[in-house]
């Protein structure tokens, strides 16, 4: 196994848990004692971080929502980083995709500077737009392959060499994962799919985003997802946790909410 998926493994064990948060903050649903504050960003953030890093296998930011703050939104998403405990899987929802000599930019940036154990990555362009990001072989790669969005089956189900597209993308990434470290992004909202892209990749990482807001079956992911071990999953609550309330209250109530996913997941995991 690789670095990135031993971290997992452990961090997965450790704390009973295949349950990932999306730290993706929307202050326009912050708690009105919070708006206030010099980095409203950063202490929502560590607020979630402080009731859940004991019930969470990683921590996913999607980087548009300290982007779309410019430079101090990206300052309060390295103070974010270096709050996240050592153990915990730290993932930057990024979809990467670009020609060699960028692509080799973006995973510096993300895996050096910033200090990412993991990223998500568009494969459009081919393999060397990934291959960048798979020669950190201590890092975590995942490829999206079947996403949660309302119109992704518009392009990813295009038939080629006669099997669904993205059954063709699990298949490439599968042959180009030698270094251990590669993994797909498979959306919970397509959870009937998830059997056929375990077949192809049977001991790869998935990244399950689509549970809570988005209404995917989690009950069919848990049948259909876990890897040849019994693990291999990171399943996804961004806004269904860390925006179940906008009270003061909030991060209680998103522990609750973390508590309560971790618990109906063990509970399907057989």
């Amino acid at each position: 196994m690789s670095p990135f998926v031993d971290k997992l493994s452990a961090v997965s064990a450790r704390n009973n848990s295949f349950v990932c948060v999306g730290l993706d903050p929307d202050p326009d649903r912050f708690p009105d004692h919070l708006k206030a504050s010099d980095d409203a960003i950063f202490e929502f953030n560590r607020a979630i971080i402080e009731q859940t890093s004991d019930l969470v296998c990683a921590y996913k930011l999607n980087l548009a929502f300290y982007e779309v703050s410019g430079p101090r939104g990206l300052e309060s998403m390295e103070k974010t980083l270096k709050l996240i405990p050592d153990e915990v899987v730290v993932i930057a929802d990024a979809k990467r995709g670009d020609l060699g000599n960028s692509a080799r930019m973006y995973a510096q940036a993300l895996f050096e500077y910033f200090g990412f154990d993991g990223a998500t990555v568009n494969p459009y362009q081919g393999r060397d737009a990934v291959q960048p990001f798979l020669d950190y072989q201590d890092k975590g790669v995942f490829v999206l392959c079947l996403t949660s969005n309302a119109s992704a089956r518009d392009i990813q189900d295009l038939t080629v060499n006669g099997h669904p597209l993205y059954m063709e993308i699990a298949s490439a990434v599968r042959s180009w994962n030698t270094n251990g470290n590669a993994g797909l992004v498979v959306g919970a909202t397509n959870a009937e799919s998830l059997s056929d892209i375990r077949s192809v990749a049977p001991d790869m990482p998935l990244l399950v985003p689509g549970i809570g807001a988005q209404g995917g079956d989690l009950a069919a992911v848990m049948q259909a997802g876990p890897d040849q071990e019994g693990g291999g999953l990171l399943i996804n609550s961004s806004r269904g946790i860390i925006h179940a309330s906008s009270e003061p209250d909030f991060a209680e109530v998103a522990r609750a909410a973390a508590i309560t996913l971790r618990d109906e997941i063990n509970a399907l995991r057989g």
